[in-house]
């Protein structure tokens, strides 16, 4: 007897996960049928008992205001609850909107712990923040490495990012950084894809140049002057760096304007980052030359017309 009464709690428990299983998948068949309601009222229950899918779908309609009010507050806290228990999607979601919400070293927490599973959204951001020193130590290699591998899984914006910092970085820091996103992969192959499917994607990075082109180096000294440059027109000019914060920007720009003489700072927001830059230059050489006057300061020529 006391064999069967085990059995059958062996039945009963393997059968449960299934069905909950089910239940989170019912509650997507009706979000993609625009039965938001419905599913909301499907997910919250399992939410409530610990379902990290569940959990996460329930955030989202919350961010998205869709068969609930539209609460940013309500969202974060379940995107919290789903990330604690190590829902991948949950917790780059959950780190894009702390970041791009000015939270940098909440969002950063999440996005490393992200980072490292292989997430590619995750690792654009935060492998920009390791470049910049943004709200964490510096560490050009490593960023290099995360974003590297951001691109190596196909990630648009990790791609042109990726080329930027072809043209900045020093060679043997760009071997390290590729060696190191060969060892991260082997030791954290990308994540695969959940079971379940989502009712909406997460926000996305910054679509292009999110990671700062300031490239990191030792306190230079103080630019020397350039003469006073009399024609301030054509399509070209120097990118200096990205930002998070435009006082940042206007930092740099400030700093740099003696050697800058008769060019104008162009703040460009792109997602979440600021991007500097400086001109106008009637040609790519002239910009070129400008940068060559910034001893210590990344910079190189752009083409804003394109």
């Amino acid at each position: 007897m006391r064999y069967k009464h085990l059995l059958a709690s062996i039945l009963i428990a393997t059968l449960a996960a299934p069905g909950s299983a089910q239940s989170v998948k019912a509650g997507i068949e009706a979000w993609q049928k625009s039965d938001y309601s419905t599913a909301v009222a499907i997910w919250r229950p399992l939410a409530e008992k610990g379902d990290a899918d569940a959990a996460f779908n329930l955030a989202q309609a919350y961010r998205l205001g869709r068969g609930v009010p539209l609460d940013l507050a309500a969202a974060q806290n379940w995107f919290q609850r789903a990330a604690v228990q190590g829902h991948i999607d949950a917790q780059t979601t959950l780190g894009l909107l702390l970041f791009q919400n000015g939270n940098r070293i909440g969002g950063l927490r999440w996005l490393k712990t992200a980072s490292e599973k292989g997430e590619p959204r995750a690792m654009l951001v935060y492998g920009t923040a390791l470049y910049n020193g943004d709200g964490i130590p510096q560490d050009p290699v490593l960023g290099y490495a995360y974003v590297s591998r951001a691109a190596a899984q196909g990630l648009s914006a990790a791609k042109d990012t990726l080329a930027q910092l072809d043209q900045i970085m020093p060679l043997e820091d760009r071997k390290k950084g590729v060696a190191l996103a060969l060892a991260k992969a082997k030791a954290s192959p990308a994540p695969t894809s959940r079971l379940q499917p989502k009712p909406a994607k997460p926000p996305k990075p910054p679509s292009k140049a999110v990671i700062a082109t300031s490239k990191p180096a030792p306190v230079a000294p103080t630019p020397t002057p350039a003469k006073p440059v009399t024609v301030a027109n054509g399509s070209w000019r120097v990118q200096l760096g990205a930002f998070s914060q435009r006082s940042s920007a206007e930092a740099l720009f400030r700093k740099l304007s003696g050697a800058l003489a008769g060019r104008q700072a162009y703040y460009i927001p792109v997602g979440a980052i600021i991007r500097l830059q400086a001109g106008p230059f009637e040609s790519k050489a002239a910009a070129t030359a400008a940068c060559n006057t910034l001893k210590g300061q990344a910079c190189f020529a752009v083409d804003a017309g394109k």
